[in-house]
């Protein structure tokens, strides 16, 4: 070949496609392929800088191995390989990680879409202003600084709002002016006695005469009396709802701990079946009346017998009514006499038959002579029902409550009232309805021991039998026959099952009253009884503030105005509510509300019995505010009766079985279940629920079925109290800032009920159970005990005030 062949472009072509190496370096010569790529680089390096152009015969001649082997490259030094299971694990463990990356973003898309449809803006809610307000501290005075009531200088509320607001001083000081101090002389209380004088000769002109009742058979224990101070304790505040003075309660007198609980059983030892407590420290000064009562020795009380035998003395005082009625659940068509030993069986089983006979006539049928004060006025009874369930743990205070409400109902009242326990059994599988000694035994386990005899077992199986047919809506997860959403389908049994009750008392465990009990229902059902119907149902639906108000007729005028001008309160502080999500301005009820004026039905509803419903006697505008005077309430409640229509109240739409297809029906609630009923009222809401398959969600049932049926409901404005310096104002904006008949986004009753954790009576009122407590002389949040009414002004004393709940 030619020198100049060697530049042939063929001769290129066929060179190029050579194989480079005809043998392969050895793998041990690391040092060599150091070199050889240390040679390219300069190789290429060099000719990048001289010519694009292929490199000589020598240059390609210096890079090629002797050998013919394709050149193979080990791994670099300090490598390594990962093994393919743990690969596998970093594969799974990215994979899970995205997966749960994804599924945390789906649940907060759920959470946030869940939170906008409930008014959420995600952000912390501020705490709720009322929360910022001062505590009150005179609640807890002492009986070392009692004046008379009409001197008081109240710590809470004050007509100078100004002074309200500012007045951030120590009112202990008011206290202080009066004398506190270690050696002030205590004045001696006095018995409470809210009875007529039934030996009178005006009682006497116009009822039969009264037998007192004893707690033996022998007649020669007598019930013990209550004992209350004069006066009140210095600063002590007023209510900030409801009147003392405007119910007929005693407003001027106190009640402490053991002249209110002494005479049944507390502060004494176990021996005598009372409860422990020293009273060394306490009463070595104390100048009280109360321990002039003598010990009774309730170890050996069986309070259904008492009850029976004052019923039994008593039985000429009263209307004449049926025994109770057979039950064929129950009877299965056997002969009376066995519906009489099974009535009979409520008792302690220590009676003899003829015994338990004369039982049964004294609890069911109260049949007297009926010749005895003939001419003279005859007394409707009452049931005082007491709701409770089957595993219900009792205290020893909750013992002191029931004797207290035995003793001043029943017993002190020659038989006017009557307590029964409505026990709820909550295991539906015991089979208390097929065996007599079963039910026997289940009710002696669920009450103690001293109160055998007054019990009566239900079951929500049995109400769902006696009920058939309600529609099972299942609101909130719950059945329309349970405790929840239908207790009162006992208490319309118990009226059915029970007709010698006129009236029937509805009461629950964890209610408390500071004062006597008789006192209380007594001037609460007179009150209820002389309202007028005009402008009744407008009234039930608002707090009376009287700081804010004045007085009652004051309120009345108001309220009218307001319902027929339909206007709320407006003030500086309502604007606080302006922001709130949960309370838009576009959900406050606007235009004219028509009064309520006789039944007000529920539309596309044929009514049950509308010929007996009662009509007014004139149109609305003609009544001079007399229809309803002297008439008893058929619904006495604690709480307004308020529309829940428009309100955020949750369960505003627990209806059952009415047509909606226009809207729901006209509806009204009352908040807690703590009420008085007629039996009037009772059988209509039993024909309603097994006629017509009606039901309601339980505080909405009877105020709902008196709505519609035009009976007499009333809301009796009772004193209750709350714990903080409201600015009046403000509270008047918050509880009654509602339309006229409670309705409104802005109700108190819905998103704003935190608002009564500071009062004294509400479901969810924390401060009931912190004054109760106090006042038994606890401490609570590291304040009050006994030491402290030792060492500072004594014991707690304060007027009577229900409270709930006291857990």
């Amino acid at each position: 070949m030619s020198p100049l062949d060697r530049f042939h472009p063929l001769n290129l072509v066929r060179r190029s496609q050579q194989p480079e190496y005809s043998i392969l370096p050895n793998a041990e010569d690391e040092s060599y392929y150091v070199d050889a790529e240390k040679s390219s680089f300069d190789s290429r390096g060099s000719s990048a800088t001289s010519s694009s152009r292929p490199s000589s015969d020598s240059q390609q001649d210096a890079i090629r191995s002797p050998s013919g082997r394709r050149r193979r490259r080990p791994n670099g030094p300090g490598i390594y390989k990962l093994p393919n299971v743990i690969v596998r694990y970093m594969c799974f463990a990215v994979i899970f990680a995205i997966v749960v990356f994804i599924g945390s973003l789906v649940h907060m898309s759920w959470a946030s879409s869940t939170a906008l449809q409930l008014g959420g803006n995600g952000r912390p809610r501020p705490p709720p202003q009322w929360e910022s307000f001062q505590f009150l501290r005179r609640y807890y005075g002492g009986i070392r600084t009692l004046v008379e009531c009409k001197e008081n200088i109240p710590e809470y509320p004050q007509q100078d709002e100004e002074a309200e607001a500012t007045n951030s001083t120590d009112t202990s000081a008011n206290a202080t002016a009066h004398g506190i101090h270690r050696n002030v002389k205590l004045p001696p209380s006095k018995p409470f006695n809210p009875y007529p004088d039934y030996s009178s000769e005006a009682y006497l002109s116009e009822y039969v005469n009264v037998r007192e009742c004893f707690l033996d058979a022998n007649s020669t224990i007598p019930v013990p009396k209550v004992h209350a101070y004069p006066g009140i304790p210095s600063g002590m505040p007023d209510p900030i709802f409801g009147s003392y003075d405007l119910l007929g309660l005693r407003e001027d007198v106190c009640f402490e701990r053991f002249g209110r609980l002494g005479p049944y059983g507390y502060g004494y030892n176990d021996t005598h079946g009372s409860t422990e407590t020293d009273l060394d420290a306490e009463l070595a000064e104390d100048g009280s009346g109360w321990r002039e009562n003598a010990k009774v020795d309730f170890r050996g009380i069986r309070w259904a017998e008492v009850q029976r035998r004052c019923a039994m003395a008593n039985s000429h005082r009263f209307e004449t009514r049926k025994g109770v009625k057979r039950d064929a659940l129950l009877d299965m068509g056997v002969a009376g006499k066995r519906l009489s030993r099974e009535a009979t069986a409520l008792g302690d089983g220590t009676s003899t038959s003829r015994e338990k006979r004369n039982i049964t006539q004294a609890q069911y049928n109260f049949s007297g002579d009926a010749t005895e004060g003939e001419g003279k006025k005859k007394l409707p009874r009452t049931a005082f029902v007491i709701r409770t369930w089957s595993d219900y743990k009792y205290r020893k205070d909750h013992i002191l409550f029931l004797r207290a409400v035995i003793s001043e109902l029943s017993l002190l009242s020659g038989g006017e009232y009557t307590v029964h326990f409505l026990v709820h059994v909550k295991d539906d599988n015991l089979p208390i309805w097929a065996d007599e000694k079963i039910y026997q035994q289940t009710l002696r386990d669920a009450l103690p021991e001293e109160f055998w005899g007054l019990g009566l077992l239900w079951t929500e199986r049995q109400m769902n039998l006696i009920y058939a047919g309600l529609h099972e809506s299942f609101h909130h997860d719950l059945p329309v026959h349970g405790a929840y959403r239908g207790l009162f389908m006992a208490m319309q049994y118990f009226a059915h099952k029970h007709p010698e009750y006129e009236y029937l008392w509805h009461w629950e465990m964890d209610i408390r009253y500071i004062g006597h009990f008789y006192h209380f229902l007594d001037r609460v059902s007179r009150w209820a009884k002389e309202q007028p119907r005009k402008g009744l149902w407008e009234r039930n639906s608002r707090f009376y503030i009287p700081a804010v108000h004045g007085s009652w007729e004051d309120f009345k005028q108001m309220v009218r105005v307001q319902s027929e001008m339909e206007t709320g309160s407006q003030n500086s502080w309502a604007s606080l509510a302006d922001n709130d999500p949960r309370f838009p301005s576009s959900g406050v009820d606007s235009g004219v509300n028509k009064p309520v004026w006789g039944p007000l039905r529920p539309e596309d509803d044929e009514p049950l019995d509308p010929d007996s419903d009662p009509k007014p006697p004139t149109s609305y505008e003609k009544d001079k505010y007399q229809w309803g005077i002297g008439e008893e309430a058929d619904l006495i409640t604690f709480n307004p009766l308020f529309n829940p229509d428009g309100t955020s109240w949750s369960l505003a739409d627990d209806v059952t079985g009415y047509n909606t297809t226009r809207g729901l029906p006209p509806r009204r609630a009352a908040i807690l279940t703590s009420t008085r009923l007629s039996r009037r009222l009772l059988l209509t809401m039993h024909n309603e629920t097994f006629r017509r398959r009606h039901s309601m969600f339980t505080e909405m049932w009877p105020a709902s079925i008196a709505l519609h049926h035009g009976f007499k409901a009333v809301f009796v404005p009772h004193p209750v109290y709350i714990d903080r310096r409201w600015p009046l104002s403000y509270l008047a904006s918050v509880f009654d800032y509602a339309s006229s008949t409670g309705s409104g986004r802005r109700s108190v009753f819905g998103g704003m009920e935190h608002s009564f954790r500071g009062v004294s009576w509400y479901y969810n009122a924390e401060f009931a159970g912190k004054l109760w407590m106090r006042w038994m002389g606890a401490r609570v949040g590291g304040a009050g005990g006994e030491d402290e009414g030792v060492r500072g002004e004594g014991r707690m004393c304060l007027r009577g005030a229900l409270l709930h709940p006291v857990k």
